[in-house]
Order: C-alpha cells, then sequence, then structure tokens
C-alpha cells in the first residue's frame, strides 16, 4: 500500500474509527442533578414554603437548586470532556508495511488492504484475515464473551477490538470503521454504568447522614418551639429554615471539579488516569507490586558483553547508537559475530534513527540485540525463515531457517537444552548477574522438519549476552518517599533473580532483611506468601509468571492492602484488573495492558507513580478540606435557630432563613470550591492517609472547635449590638435595632468562614504559617466574599430581602474579633497537638515507624502527617 493509495482510500471510506458511544444527553444529565437526594430535600422544603404561604423563601430554595443543578452539571461536562480528551493522548499504533516496509501508524489511518504486522500485545484495529501466522492466538471475549486465548492460522478472520495474546503473523484488512463487526455489535448497545467508586459511596453516606441530621434537627427544634409556646405556621418555617442551613449545598460539585482538578494535574504529570474516581483509589495505596525494566531502570537496553568460549568481548557504547568501543581477542569476536546474528534471527525489534537520535523501535531488548549486529559489522539480510515467538513457560524465542536453528533465551532455559555447555557458565553467569547485568542466552542446532518444539533441543552453546539497563537516577528518591508514606514496595520481574537484587539494593528498593522470592517457587500458602512480601525492608520476585503476579496482586489484598500493580504485557492484564490501581505503561506497553488499567504512564517511570499517588492524596485531603468548611459553617448558621427556639422566643432570631440561604450559596460556596484546589503540601507523603471522609477526627474539628468558635463569637456580636442598642432580656427589639443585629451577625459568621477558609488548608500549620500564594485561588475567592457580603448588607433591597441592614461599628469590630478568634482558637488547638505529638514521639525514641500496615492495614488518620 503507498501513501497515495492511503490518501485516496481514506477519502472514500474515512478514518478507521468506531461510532461515538451513545452518551446521556445535556438534558438528561441536568436532570439528573436535578433529582439527587440533596435537591429532593430542597424541592420538599420549597414546595411546604409555598404552602405555608411564604412565596419568597419558596423562590429562594428554587433559586438555590437550580444554581446548584446548573453549576453540578457543567462540572459533571467538563469532567467527562476532560476525559475524553486525555483518553485521546494515547492513540492505539498498528504496525503496517507501507510503501515496501514497516512502519508504526495511528489505528484510525488504516485502510481496506492494508497489511497488518500482528504481535503479542497488539489490538487488532480494524477486521483483517490472516495471511501468515506463527504460533498467532487471540483473546476475543471482547467480541465473543469467553475467555481464554484461540489459535489462529492463514485464511482466519481477525474481529477489531481483539487482542493478540501471543506469536505473531500478518493480516490484511477487509473492513473498517463502521463496517467493522465492532461497530454493528457497538451500534445495538448501550453504554452500562460503572459500579459507584468507594469515593462516591463515602459522600452519599456523607449526604444521607447530614440529610437526616438536618431533618431530625429541623422537626426537633420546630416541636421544640411550639412546645415553648411559638405558632404552629411559625414553628414550621423556622425547621424547615433550620434544615436548610444544615444542607450542605455544594458539598457535590465541589467533590467533582476536585477530582477533575487531581487528573488534570496527573496528566501534566505524565500520568494519564482513564477513570477519574482512581484518582482517589491512587492517594489510598499502600503497596506498589513495580517492574523493573523501563519503570526502575530507563528501559535503553545495551548489550556490553559477550561472554564466549574463548573470552569475552566488550562493547562501550551510547544507548543504541550503532558505534561503539570493541575490546576482545580475534576468536571471541568471531564466535561473538555468529552469536548475535544467531541472536537478530529471533528477535523483532529493531535500532532506528529519528531526528538525528538512535531509538528502538518494538521490544528494548530486541532493539538491544539488533544494536549488537550494527556494532560487530554483522551483515543485516532479509529474513527469509520462521520465527517462533517467545512464550512465557517456555522463556525463549526460536527461528528455523535452510535446518539451522537458533535459539535466544533466558540462560536456565537455553543452557539446559545444550549438549556442549562450557564447565565455567554458571561462574560467568553469577558474576554478571551479580553486577546487574540482564543475561540471555543464545545457542544453534540443526533441524530438518517442521517448526516444533523438538528442534528447541540438542543446542550447540555460541555465547551469554550482557544486558545493561541503568537505573532512573531519581527512582531511589522516589523510594525514599514511598518508605515516608508508609508504602510496601515489591519488584516483581520476570530477570534472573541476582540481576533483581542487584538492582533493588541500587536503588534502594532492598534494605538489609529485606526478602528475594524466586517466582517459580513461591509458598503455596496465599496468607504465607502475604506476610512474607508484606515487609519494610523491601521485597523482590524474580522470574515470576504472570499467573504468579496475579496472585500476589490478590493475597496483598485479601491482607488489607491497596495494591498498585504495574505491567505492560499482554498477560500482565489479569493481575492489572485484580489490583485496586493497575498502572500500564504508555510508552512501552501493550494494548492490552492499557485496556485493562486505571493509570497510564505516559513515560513508563517509578517515580511518575509516586507523584500520582501524592496527587490522590492531596485530592481525597481537599475533600476533607471543604467537607470540614462546610460542616463549620452549619454549626454557626444553627446556632441562632436553636437559642431563639430554645428560649421560647425570648431571645431574638438573629438570621433569617434567606440570610442563612445566602450564605450557603452565596458567601460560602467560591471559598469552597477553592479548598478544591489546594496542592500537595509538605508532608503529605508522611504516613499512611485517612480512608474515611466523615470521621471522628473531623467531626471534633469542624463541630467542637471551629464551628463552636465561630458561632458563640457571631453569637456574641448578635447580642452586643443589641444590649449596646437598649436591649433588654423578654423584650422585643426595634425593627431597626434588629435589622443593624441581625446584619452583623451575618457579617460575623461570613468574615469567621473567610477565616475557616484559610484554616482548613491545613490539618496542623496555623494559619500565619501557610503561604498565601500556594493556593492564590483562596485569597480571590475570599475577596470575591467580601464583595458579596458587602452587597448582602449594604445594597438597601438586597438588605431589606435578606432581613438585614449595615453593621454598626459594634458589629463590624465583632465581626472582625471573629475571623481573629477563630483564626486564634485553630492555631492554639493546632500548637497544641503538633507538642503533644512531638513529646509522644521522644517518649517513644527512635525505633520501627508506628506507621506499619500489617494485617489489616488500619488507617488512622489521626496518625496523617499532613503539613
Amino acid at each position: 500500500m503507498t501513501t497515495a493509495e492511503v490518501v485516496l482510500r481514506q477519502h472514500r471510506d474515512g478514518l478507521n474509527r468506531l461510532p461515538e458511544p451513545v452518551r446521556p444527553g445535556a438534558w438528561r444529565m441536568l436532570a439528573g442533578q436535578l433529582t439527587h437526594l440533596l435537591a429532593v430535600l430542597l424541592w420538599v422544603a420549597s414546595g411546604l414554603a409555598l404552602l405555608a404561604g411564604m412565596p419568597e423563601l419558596a423562590a429562594a430554595i428554587v433559586v438555590i437548586v437550580l444554581l446548584n443543578a446548573g453549576f453540578a452539571f457543567w462540572q459533571e461536562y467538563r469532567a467527562d470532556q476532560s476525559t475524553e480528551r486525555l483518553r485521546a493522548l494515547l492513540p492505539a499504533l498498528t504496525r503496517v508495511l507501507r510503501n515496501g516496509a514497516s512502519a508504526s501508524v495511528g489505528a484510525d489511518q488504516l485502510v481496506v488492504d492494508d497489511v497488518v504486522l500482528l504481535s503479542a500485545g497488539d489490538r487488532v484495529g480494524a477486521d483483517v484475515v490472516v495471511l501468515a501466522a506463527n504460533g498467532l492466538s487471540v483473546d476475543e471475549s471482547l467480541v465473543t464473551g469467553e475467555s481464554g486465548a484461540v489459535p489462529h492460522g492463514p485464511g482466519d478472520r481477525l474481529l477489531a477490538g481483539t487482542f493478540v495474546m501471543d506469536g505473531e503473523g500478518r493480516a490484511i484488512v477487509n473492513a473498517t470503521g463502521q463496517d467493522t463487526t465492532l461497530a454493528r455489535i457497538s451500534s445495538l448497545t448501550g453504554q452500562a454504568d460503572r459500579p459507584p467508586s468507594p469515593l462516591t459511596q463515602q459522600l452519599d453516606r456523607v449526604v444521607r447522614i447530614v440529610a437526616v441530621l438536618a431533618a431530625v434537627t429541623g422537626v426537633s427544634l420546630a416541636v421544640a418551639s411550639m412546645v415553648l409556646g411559638l405558632g404552629t405556621t411559625e414553628a414550621f418555617l423556622f425547621g424547615v429554615g433550620v434544615s436548610v442551613a444544615l444542607v450542605p449545598e455544594g458539598l457535590l460539585p465541589t467533590v467533582t471539579l476536585s477530582l477533575a482538578r487531581g487528573a488534570r494535574e496527573m496528566a501534566r504529570d505524565n500520568a494519564l488516569v482513564r477513570r477519574l474516581d482512581a484518582v482517589e483509589t491512587l492517594g489510598a495505596t499502600t503497596f506498589i507490586c513495580t517492574d523493573k525494566t523501563g519503570t526502575i531502570t530507563q528501559n535503553r537496553m545495551s548489550v556490553v558483553e559477550v561472554v564466549t568460549r574463548w573470552g569475552p568481548v566488550t562493547l562501550h557504547g551510547c544507548g543504541y547508537d550503532p558505534v561503539a568501543t570493541i575490546s576482545g581477542s580475534e576468536n571471541a569476536r568471531v564466535l561473538a559475530v555468529g552469536a548475535a546474528r544467531s541472536a537478530l534471527a529471533c528477535v523483532t525489534g529493531r535500532t532506528v534513527q529519528r531526528h538525528d537520535s538512535w531509538v528502538s523501535d518494538g521490544d528494548p531488548m530486541d532493539a538491544a540485540v539488533h544494536c549488537l549486529t550494527l556494532r560487530l559489522g554483522v551483515p543485516q539480510a532479509p529474513d527469509h525463515g520462521t520465527r517462533r515467538a517467545y512464550t512465557a513457560d517456555r522463556m525463549l524465542s526460536s527461528h528455523l531457517s535452510d535446518g539451522v536453528v537458533s535459539v535466544l533465551g533466558a540462560p536456565e532455559a537455553v543452557l539446559g537444552r545444550c549438549r556442549d555447555v562450557p564447565v565455567d557458565s554458571a561462574e560467568r553467569l553469577e558474576a554478571l548477574t551479580g553486577a546487574g547485568r540482564r543475561v540471555l542466552a543464545v545457542a544453534t542446532g540443526t533441524w530438518s522438519g517442521e517448526v516444533c518444539d523438538d528442534m528447541e533441543h540438542d543446542l550447540h552453546f555460541l555465547a551469554l549476552l550482557a544486558l545493561q539497563d541503568p537505573p532512573r537516577p531519581d527512582v531511589a528518591e522516589a523510594l525514599a518517599r514511598c518508605r515516608a508514606a508508609g508504602i510496601r514496595v515489591a519488584m516483581v520481574t520476570g530477570d534472573h533473580p541476582r540481576t533483581a537484587r542487584t538492582i533493588a539494593e541500587e536503588v534502594g528498593l532492598l534494605a538489609p532483611g529485606g526478602v528475594v522470592l524466586d517466582g517459580r517457587a513461591l509458598p503455596h500458602d496465599d496468607a504465607r506468601l502475604a506476610e512474607i512480601l508484606d515487609t519494610p525492608h523491601g521485597a523482590v520476585v524474580a522470574r515470576v509468571v504472570p499467573q504468579g503476579k496475579l496472585r500476589i496482586a490478590r493475597c496483598l489484598r485479601m491482607r488489607g492492602h491497596v495494591v498498585a500493580m504495574t505491567g505492560d504485557g499482554v498477560n500482565d492484564a489479569p493481575a492489572l484488573r485484580e489490583a485496586d490501581v493497575g498502572v500500564a505503561m504508555g510508552a512501552s506497553g501493550s494494548d492490552v495492558a492499557r485496556e485493562s488499567a486505571d493509570l497510564v504512564l505516559l513515560d513508563d517511570h517509578f517515580a511518575t507513580i509516586v507523584r500520582a499517588i501524592e496527587q490522590g492524596r492531596a485530592t481525597f485531603q481537599n475533600v476533607r478540606r471543604f467537607l470540614t468548611y462546610h460542616l463549620t459553617d452549619n454549626v454557626a448558621e444553627l446556632a441562632p435557630f436553636a437559642v431563639w427556639a430554645l428560649s421560647g422566643g425570648s431571645y431574638p432570631l438573629a438570621l433569617a432563613v434567606l440570610q442563612v440561604l445566602a450564605l450557603d450559596i452565596g458567601t460560602d460556596m467560591l471559598p469552597a470550591l477553592a479548598l478544591g484546589a489546594e496542592p500537595p503540601r509538605e508532608g503529605i507523603m508522611r504516613g499512611l492517609p485517612p480512608r474515611v471522609l466523615l470521621d471522628r477526627a473531623l467531626m471534633r474539628r469542624s463541630l467542637l472547635v471551629l464551628g463552636v468558635t465561630e458561632a458563640t463569637l457571631s453569637m456574641a456580636t448578635f447580642t452586643a449590638v443589641l444590649v449596646h442598642g437598649g436591649w433588654r432580656w423578654g423584650e422585643q427589639p426595634s425593627a431597626h435595632l434588629l435589622a443593624v443585629a441581625s446584619g452583623s451577625a451575618f457579617a460575623a459568621i461570613a468574615i469567621g468562614q473567610m477565616a475557616n477558609a484559610f484554616a482548613c488548608r491545613s490539618t496542623t500549620r496555623p494559619v500565619w504559617r501557610l503561604r498565601p500564594a500556594d493556593n492564590p485561588l483562596v485569597v480571590a475567592a475570599v475577596v470575591a466574599e467580601i464583595v458579596l457580603l458587602v452587597a448582602f448588607v449594604g445594597v438597601p433591597w438586597l438588605a431589606d430581602l435578606l432581613g438585614g441592614s449595615w453593621p454598626s461599628g459594634l458589629g463590624w469590630a465583632g465581626a472582625l474579633a471573629t475571623g481573629a478568634g477563630v483564626v486564634l482558637v485553630d492555631g492554639l488547638v493546632k500548637t497544641r497537638r503538633n507538642a503533644t505529638a512531638a513529646r509522644d514521639q521522644r517518649r517513644a525514641g527512635p525505633g520501627p515507624s508506628p506507621l506499619t500496615p500489617g494485617a489489616g492495614c488500619a488507617h488512622d488518620s489521626g496518625k496523617y502527617a499532613e503539613n
């Protein structure tokens, strides 16, 4: 297929894209925001207010419902669009024959009659017919629903969306885009709803608890006020106002905004979140099972030594550049050239030059073998033989051409099939793996039959290839952050145990007391395996098979860990699905792995996982921040109603219901949203994070510390203005005096909430130790809140509608004192708690960290050091 022909066919048939999935329409999304639990409660309250003859209150509640629904709808729409844009960052690539050469193109560029090159891990990008196959097997569960790999040969049809599980082949495209079988299936089915995430379930729990408390408190205080002599209508309206005051209307849209922002921040840092709810799960991670190659190391493999019978040949080069300095005896070089030629026949990846630099095209290890042949001057002859692809059970690949068999694979797999293994091979292998080298063995033989298992026996040993893949420079720092955060890390790799141990020790993953296991001989008892791996000193599982990775993820989850599992191969998909957070490699991973994962690393870097966990923790902590903020405000808004009702009307009502609504939806909303953008703190990766949104620590801080302080000082401001104006207990103040006092109380609560916004930025640092520049949105939100406050009490018609007026000088002084009091009390409590924690730590002395997950992984939010 030539480029010109491709352009013509794309113009005729269109791009190879499936029809857009059916998504809920805008009106349906908006209707959902108007009918959830909080909205229903407010609709009921509006109807009751209308029946009671208070159309102003009814209209105000309707406005709140519509504003809240509109905002939540906009955030949901933006989050959905953001997710779609993020998915577009990872187009599926397909290798095709174009203009007589192999090329990687986007799957949407395929046209009918394109010849596609398939290998393990690829997603079939269109409906194709197999032309040639070499051990080709395909997972068709996406279409058929039947799990397991199905073997295929020439003439068989493969459907778009299926995955190559093993082997390789060539196929010709016979249908693209809307003409594929997958497109026809998609047109008959709707998009299934995902089950709710743990965060969504916790939020639903919070909303239900608050809704029940609001209803019970409203009814109780209404009944109490009636018993104390209040009229039925007044008591009813009072109960409605109390219920409305306790409902955090802005909670759900604020959560959506925070999750969407967290996903965008992760994407900027090369971590692509495929689902918004995975942001929260990432923050709860307690155990990371990571690959070695490409994640811990740079995935820039280079053959640095070829060990032959006649001695070693060493090569000193840069990356995949074919120019290198070579040393070794002449006889050793001759054997090295033969070994390199045989190894090249067993691989498909190549080293290519792009933009004045040499990079790998395909598997990095294959590219390293190809680079070796270029450095040794091996002729690059066309391949006319048949290659037998690598499989995890055989741990080798082979090639048959003109009766000559070439074999490349793990030393333990290849050497056992050779008839003439050098006597010192074990010592040489131990020395290479002990130096952190990845080692491959090359052998050759003769075979006159068809390609089969028997041809890979009775071989002649050629050489050992020692490959170097240097560790990434900042992995050690990322691992240190994991230890400080109480996160266990295990290296789960297919490499030789000694190679894996050396690299793990070099980067600091394996400390004295850590464990190294052979994946082929794991303990049979799952609980015992999890106990061995669950060590703060690090663990390595080498020569692991895909079933072993799946079992490791499962048993660690059973022990109580939140597990993040990395993977890049097609056989890693089950483990990625089993883990709480599946992490796929975006640069080198297979389509199967990316489709199975929750997080895709665009740079294949371990440190990116740690930064994503940090952002996930920050997002969860932000949800707790604005939940604390909302509950604090609710206490201050409830206090005037409780005092009025319990006094039997002898004490004037400090706030009208419309003033409460103005506080909830007017002055409080913007600071709450700004708290959702709080960046990760320095100490957020210190200790395990809390796993529950509404716990006793949060309730104590919001209700008993911040809420009581704000309520007490605002009511003291209201009382002081009344008394200064001549009011006495049991008397009814004049309308003017009550309006001034009410406006003063309103201003005191609003300014108290401004101070509360700054206080909620941290759970350990006082306000005066926080830098406003770290979150300028909070400063901007407070400025906007000041403007709204001035409008609510200074614009005559608006103040009259709400039920207050411009505060007196004493009222403004009390309002400012309320803000200062919130900051002071919050700072004193934090300082005392920090001092107590420091004293306890000194008494405990040095020793093991108490932040040990252990069995059950108990998460105590009191241990969470967020500075």
